[in-house]
């Protein structure tokens, strides 16, 4: 029998993004009450993953819920952001250069994400998961984050007790009951957001060094996965160079932007690339040997990522911050003229920038509206 998990990739206020995939695939597949027994999610992916698998309803609901929770999300439900707490933020990283660079009685963050955790005991009712598990509704949820002592990638899953843990190189697969804190270190962006201690070791953004992204659904039993992604879809055109010279060299937010996108986007889109050539090639294999030798098997995939670059609409958006953030976010380069919009993207979590995410991913999934139904086996009527 074939199961369908959802993977929710990782990339801060970029994941409004999926909400709306989510809301549109809700209305276009609207007979399926539960069409993802599987949810792995990293980062804010995570938070997202675990919003659908701890809510009650169905999934046009539930959709209809995490789309409500990022429309009327703003910075401040996130991260503080007056003037004393940003200086805060780096007078607690300038003392850290006195202690060998560890914080004093507290992990460093140039941020302070206390607000977040309110806000997800609010939205994410934990003790539903393992009802929905008990009821047979969900088979396994899975959130996974960087051990900063180990440097392996660990994807906590609860689910299905016949499930079991796995270990590949540097990745860790460990049942477990999830709770905030796993959320919290899933999501907490390296020297954004401070680490979150997990099973005696400091954990951070699941996105890093996470080499597999699509690896803990396989392991958890799914043969079909549908991706969200949060980045412009590079195969869609060609690589060209730039229409014309730069006027400067790169800011700083420009290659922290660079950073990050390589730690959220590359290797899902990597990932993606490895499996589509593995399906090929066990097409052109025989069949029963590899079912009964090595256990492989095609997977089918179903894709969803941003038709618009959305560095583009960061930049436009970073008008939207609180005057604290946009003076930072100018003082190192993080706008469209300063070529840094990419960093802003994954820290703007005003409710502008977050519908207008959200508008781009519904409309992408209504284009994909016969791909998605295709990927169901058939439309709803």
């Amino acid at each position: 029998m074939s199961t369908n998990a959802l993977i929710l990739s990782g990339g801060g206020a970029r994941a409004a993004y999926q909400a709306g995939v989510l809301l549109a695939m809700s209305e276009i597949i609207p007979c399926l009450q539960n069409p993802f027994p599987i949810i792995c999610g990293t980062s804010a992916g995570a938070i997202n993953a675990l919003a659908m698998a701890s809510h009650t309803g169905s999934f046009n609901t539930s959709a209809a819920a995490l789309a409500h929770t990022w429309c009327h999300l703003e910075v401040d439900h996130v991260y503080k952001t007056g003037w004393g707490d940003l200086t805060a933020g780096l007078l607690g990283v300038a003392r850290s250069l006195l202690h060998q660079g560890v914080g004093e009685g507290k992990t460093l963050g140039l941020l302070d994400n206390s607000p977040l955790r309110a806000l997800l005991k609010q939205v994410i009712p934990f003790d539903n998961i393992q009802t929905r598990i008990n009821d047979g509704e969900l088979e396994a949820i899975c959130v996974t984050a960087l051990g900063y002592s180990s440097g392996e990638s660990v994807s906590f899953f609860q689910g299905n007790p016949a499930l079991r843990g796995w270990r590949r190189a540097r990745r860790v697969g460990t049942p477990t009951v999830l709770n905030i804190e796993h959320l919290l270190a899933s999501s907490a962006i390296p020297a954004v957001f401070p680490a979150v201690a997990l099973s005696k070791e400091y954990f951070g953004d699941g996105a890093m060094r996470q080499l597999a992204p699509i690896s803990p659904a396989l392991h958890l039993g799914a043969s079909r996965i549908c991706v969200v992604g949060v980045s412009h879809n590079p195969m869609k055109k060609r690589w060209q160079a730039p229409k014309r010279a730069l006027a400067h060299p790169p800011s700083i937010a420009q290659v922290f932007g660079q950073m990050f996108n390589s730690a959220f986007i590359d290797t899902l889109e990597a990932d993606l690339e490895h499996l589509n050539r593995t399906n090929t090639l066990l097409g052109l294999a025989d069949k029963e040997y590899c079912s009964h030798t090595h256990n492989l098997r095609p997977v089918e995939t179903l894709v969803i990522s941003p038709s618009k670059p959305i560095d583009k609409i960061a930049g436009r958006r970073v008008r939207d911050l609180p005057k604290s953030l946009r003076f930072f976010m100018r003082a190192i380069g993080a706008t469209a003229r300063g070529g840094g919009a990419s960093i802003a993207s994954y820290l703007l979590f005003s409710s502008q920038y977050c519908t207008e995410l959200m508008e781009l991913g519904y409309q992408d999934a209504m284009w994909e509206k016969g791909a998605i139904e295709a990927f169901f086996s058939y439309p709803c009527t």
